[in-house]
């Protein structure tokens, strides 16, 4: 009898460990540099897709969001401090960080452009960019990849703490293009005033090899520590909920015209 009261009781604790959390606080992450997904409003407060999708999110899941503002270069360790549960920062999905956390599925897609002067002749390979200054977020996939294939070939690559001070240069004409996420362009940049007389230059890039599609990534996710699991799943599902209701395409129409999400 002894002994299958204790069996019973190790079953009982084994079921404790292995039930998932719910999450009913989370901390969510983002930079607040990076419109239109990520920008601080005149309150102080986050905005921007990244904020809506997550406040949808955590409106599925019934649990409570609270935002946190982080600098970019510093996301992954301060997620890694518990600082906060997961980043919403139109963080692209790649080999590199998968070693570090875990992502959830996509909540959309974005080639790599180079942004430069209507009519330039620029195009995103090395060859046309020799002895040229290209301007990038530093810690982005834009700097990652102008990194590994461009920069010490003949191309100076310049690194910008944020995106828009990249932009603020390349008007000056202190740099030749910028190198950025497609969608941040479009809508951060190209449909705003500051960004009349520019344009993207050559094709929209999601790169022509595995080698270069494992560096630009694919897709943009929500970011997690890597023991968080039941956060992961419990996300996905809330991703897959705000999709098939309706949510989803309703925030990305604030936005976007287009569909954003991809294949």
């Amino acid at each position: 009898m002894k002994k299958v009261l204790l069996l019973s009781a190790l079953l009982a604790l084994s079921s404790a460990g292995v039930s998932a959390k719910e999450w009913k606080d989370i901390r969510m992450a983002s930079e607040g540099a990076y419109p239109p997904f990520n920008e601080v409003s005149a309150d102080g407060a986050l905005k921007g897709f990244d904020i809506d999708i997550g406040n949808a999110l955590c409106a599925e899941m019934k649990a409570k969001c609270t935002w946190v503002k982080q600098e970019w270069d510093g996301m992954i360790p301060a997620l890694m401090a518990r600082k906060f549960d997961a980043i919403v920062a139109s963080m692209s999905i790649t080999e590199e960080r998968k070693a570090k956390v875990d992502f959830t599925h996509k909540y959309y897609a974005s080639p790599v452009v180079l942004i430069a002067k209507d009519g330039s002749p620029l195009r995103p390979d090395l060859a046309s960019l020799k002895g040229k200054k290209v301007a990038v977020q530093r810690g982005t996939v834009s700097d990652n990849f102008a990194t590994k294939y461009w920069d010490g070939k003949g191309v100076e690559v310049v690194r910008y703490g944020k995106q828009d001070e990249a932009y603020l240069d390349l008007k000056s004409g202190r740099v030749d293009a910028s190198f950025a996420d497609y969608w941040e362009a479009y809508g951060g940049f190209l449909t705003k005033p500051e960004g009349a007389g520019f344009s993207v230059a050559g094709d929209q890039y999601f790169g022509k090899n595995a080698e270069e599609r494992a560096v630009i990534g694919e897709g943009i996710g929500i970011a997690v520590r890597k023991k968080d699991k039941d956060l992961k799943e419990q996300l996905n599902k809330a991703l897959v909920a705000v999709r098939a209701n309706g949510t989803y395409d309703q925030i990305r129409k604030k936005y976007f015209p287009m569909d954003i999400y991809g294949q």
